[in-house]
């Protein structure tokens, strides 16, 4: 069963735009001094939209070296593309990624049965252990939780990172599920109502700044201690809200920039916040102490 606090690790680009590995490894070291307990390279936070099967591979590749199997590795390699995202499963598996992070098809907007029959043919394919990512907000369709529940039938896969936004078909989701089957927050600042009704832990865009005190955050939750994790939910608002001032990771990207720790560097099309948003961004470091 999956569950704590797993990084939606940015990827940093150099200037010219290739991947930036010394950048990377520096990052990747420090989510695992802070004790999290996976990393997910290539996910919406590591603008996988935007790298190539090349880059895709290199990010991955990267990532299971650093790591050295002190924690986990969740390599996001889904697609919108069935025939894709069984490649790239592969691929992730045959580099030594603990799980694959699938998000549901975008764009193309497939039936209920269309989902079911993808995730299986994935399932199908490879036994690298799959976690579904329900993002409504990004690919135009919603899993509903009956199509979830089917597919969560199915051996390898274990677990849905959930960020449709609504506690109440979340709440469903924990109602229904089978023994052994993880429910993780994609959202961070649902992670807390998502926890304290039997949830997992988070996908977090959060951990990229503040992983120490996400993992607290998260720990919290695992032992029952809402209390704790009420008053931290509260400290850290405002943090979870303005991250996302501009569309992901633009705002946590440029934190990291302004901190020293990467290149302010974008693959288009994502780019540049404005400059409205990089004074909150300097903000956020000034109150968070990040």
């Amino acid at each position: 069963m999956l569950q704590g606090l797993y990084t939606a690790i940015v990827t940093p680009f150099n200037e010219d735009g290739t991947i930036d590995e010394h950048s990377f490894r520096e990052l990747i070291e420090e989510q695992v001094s802070a004790g999290v307990t996976g990393i997910v390279p290539c996910g919406t936070t590591g603008e996988s939209p935007s790298l190539d099967y090349k880059e895709h591979d290199e990010v991955i590749r990267i990532a299971v070296d650093q790591v050295k199997k002190r924690c986990e590795v969740m390599a996001g390699t889904g697609s919108n593309s069935t025939r894709e995202a069984i490649e790239m499963t592969k691929h992730a598996k045959a580099l030594g990624a603990t799980s694959s992070l699938q998000v549901v098809p975008y764009y193309n907007k497939p039936t209920q049965k269309g989902q079911y029959e993808h995730f299986k043919a994935i399932a199908e394919s490879s036994d690298l252990p799959i976690i579904i990512y329900n993002i409504q907000g990004r690919t135009g369709v919603n899993m509903e939780t009956s199509t979830l529940i089917e597919l969560s039938k199915i051996k390898n896969i274990i677990a849905v990172k959930e960020a449709s936004g609504s506690i109440s078909q979340m709440i469903d989701v924990l109602e229904l599920k089978p023994k052994g089957f993880s429910v993780l927050s994609g959202d961070d600042k649902l992670t807390l109502p998502l926890m304290a009704c039997g949830g997992s832990g988070v996908i977090s865009v959060a951990s990229n700044v503040i992983p120490k005190r996400m993992a607290e955050f998260v720990n919290y939750g695992l032992n029952n201690d809402f209390i704790s994790m009420r008053k931290m939910q509260l400290e850290l608002n405002e943090l979870f809200t303005k991250l996302f001032v501009e569309t992901n990771p633009i705002p946590v990207k440029k934190i990291l920039a302004l901190k020293g720790k990467i290149k302010s560097s974008f693959r288009l099309p994502i780019c540049e916040p404005s400059d409205k948003t990089t004074e909150i961004c300097k903000y956020l470091i000034e109150k968070y102490k990040i």
